[in-house]
């Protein structure tokens, strides 16, 4: 009669690196990047307590490259996986071990952008909410000033014309 068992991890915490990406000889890619997380207690003489713990986290194939495409140093996010333990022997000759968590699932839990990152500002655009497109903001386009007044006109039609936000619902991320 087999037993049921559960390998199951849940971790809300801040990346401590950016993502390391690379690719196995097969081609398939897997990431990894440090979390960590914190916890808060009040000790027996009523003092405030600390502790952080360190997480070594991996995640292969897709999520490892949406991984390594969305996370930088200092971003929250919840993991949903595993805990795996691996045993080697280094080149050195000495027996190796590790503990891990093998990423399932990931979400980002906040809305920073990469510092000096090309695509911030692409990131500003995106709304990520549980609203309608008919709910979102809009937002209206900024147009320089034209040089010449063929140009002027043109410029005062676009300055009207409003367009509505890009809209990414919770449900249409692939994570």
């Amino acid at each position: 009669m087999s037993s049921r068992s559960l390998n199951k991890v849940f971790l809300i915490g801040n990346l401590t690196r950016d993502v390391e990406l690379k690719y196995t000889a097969q081609g398939t890619a897997v990431a990894t990047f440090g979390l960590a997380t914190n916890r808060s207690w009040v000790g027996p003489d009523g003092q405030r307590q600390e502790d952080a713990t360190f997480h070594r986290i991996v995640a292969w194939s897709k999520l490892a490259e949406i991984c390594q495409q969305l996370l930088f140093k200092g971003r929250k996010v919840f993991i949903e996986g595993r805990i795996q333990t691996r045993k080697w022997t280094g080149q050195d000759g000495q027996e190796r071990e590790v503990t891990e968590i093998v990423a399932e699932n990931m979400m980002i839990l906040d809305n920073r952008q990469q510092p000096n990152s090309p695509s911030a500002s692409i990131e500003e655009d995106i709304v990520v909410a549980d609203e309608t497109p008919e709910e979102a903001p809009i937002k209206s386009e900024k147009v320089e000033k034209p040089s010449d007044e063929k140009d002027e006109k043109t410029a005062k039609k676009t300055e009207t014309k409003k367009e509505k936000e890009e809209v990414v619902e919770i449900d249409d991320i692939p994570f």
